[in-house]
C-alpha cells in the first residue's frame, strides 16, 4: 500500500495548485488530497479569515484520516503545519516543508522577509475592502516564477486569490511543535529566488534534524514541474542520513 499524502498550499493559492502533483503520486503508486483553505475559492468572504481557521481546516482534514499520512506544506504553507500538527499528531506519518516558512518562536512571517515587501503588502492590504493582500503580478513573475515561462505564469496568475493578512502577522507558537517526534524532511526547489538567498534553508535549520532533498524550480515548481517535485517527495520519505 503507497502513502496518503495531505497537500497544503500557501498564499495566494488554492487546492487546485497541486493537481499535477496529485496526478504524478497517482501514477508512483501513492493517494493524495489538497484541501483549499478557508477564504481561498474565488466567492469566499475573506474579510474575516484568521489563522486560526487555516489551522481548523487541516485538523478536521487529518481526523477524517483512518492511517496516518504524509502532510505537506508549501510556502506559508510550513508554518500552518507547525500550528496544526501537535493538535493531531498520531495522523502523521511524515512531515514535508517544501520551499516552506518555519518560523521561530514569537515571529510571524513578514518578520522573515525584507522589509520592503512586508511593508508595501501591509499597505496594499490596507487599501483594500477586505483587509487582503492582492495579487500582485510583478512579484509572481519574478520572484515566485522567475526563470519560468509566461504562459505558465499566466495559468498560475489566473486563479490566485486575494490573500487574508493575518496569514502573515500571526506570530508563531512552537513549543508544541518543538517537542513532537514526528520525523521532517525539506524538500528544497533551488531555484527560488523569492526569498534572499539561504533563507528558506536557514528557517529549516529550526527543525533540528531532518532530511534535506534539493530539486531544480522555482518557488512555484511544484506546479510547473510536478514531476521533479514529486521524486524529491520519495525520495525524502527513503532518505535516511538526517540534516542538523
Amino acid at each position: 500500500m503507497g502513502e496518503h499524502f495531505v497537500l497544503i498550499h500557501g498564499a495566494w493559492h488554492g487546492g487546485w495548485c497541486w493537481d499535477g502533483i496529485i496526478q504524478k503520486l497517482v501514477k508512483a503508486g501513492h493517494t493524495a488530497e489538497a484541501p483549499t483553505m478557508p477564504g481561498h475559492n474565488p466567492d469566499d468572504d475573506r474579510s474575516q479569515i484568521k489563522f486560526d481557521d487555516y489551522v481548523a481546516k487541516i485538523c478536521d482534514v487529518l481526523n477524517q484520516q483512518t492511517r496516518p499520512v504524509v502532510l505537506v506544506g508549501h510556502s506559508s504553507g510550513g508554518y500552518m503545519l507547525q500550528a496544526a500538527a501537535p493538535k493531531v499528531p498520531d495522523k502523521i506519518a511524515r512531515l514535508i516543508f517544501l520551499n516552506a516558512f518555519i518560523l521561530p518562536e514569537g515571529k510571524n512571517q513578514f518578520d522573515l522577509v525584507p522589509p520592503e515587501a512586508s511593508e508595501a503588502m501591509t499597505a496594499a492590504a490596507q487599501a483594500s475592502p477586505d483587509n487582503c493582500v492582492p495579487v500582485i503580478e510583478d512579484f509572481v513573475r519574478n520572484m515566485l516564477m522567475a526563470g519560468e515561462p509566461a504562459a505558465m505564469q499566466e495559468a498560475l496568475i489566473k486563479r490566485l486569490v486575494p490573500q487574508p493578512l493575518s496569514l502573515f502577522t500571526t506570530p508563531a507558537a512552537t513549543e508544541a511543535f518543538d517537542k513532537l517526534s514526528i520525523p521532517r524532511s525539506v524538500v528544497f526547489c533551488n531555484g527560488d529566488v523569492s526569498l534572499p538567498p539561504g533563507a528558506y534553508l536557514g528557517m529549516a535549520q529550526g527543525l533540528g534534524e531532518f532530511n534535506l532533498v534539493e530539486v531544480a524550480g522555482s518557488h512555484e515548481a511544484f506546479f510547473t514541474n510536478p514531476g521533479g517535485v514529486v521524486e524529491g517527495f520519495l525520495k525524502a520519505l527513503t532518505q535516511l542520513t538526517p540534516k542538523t
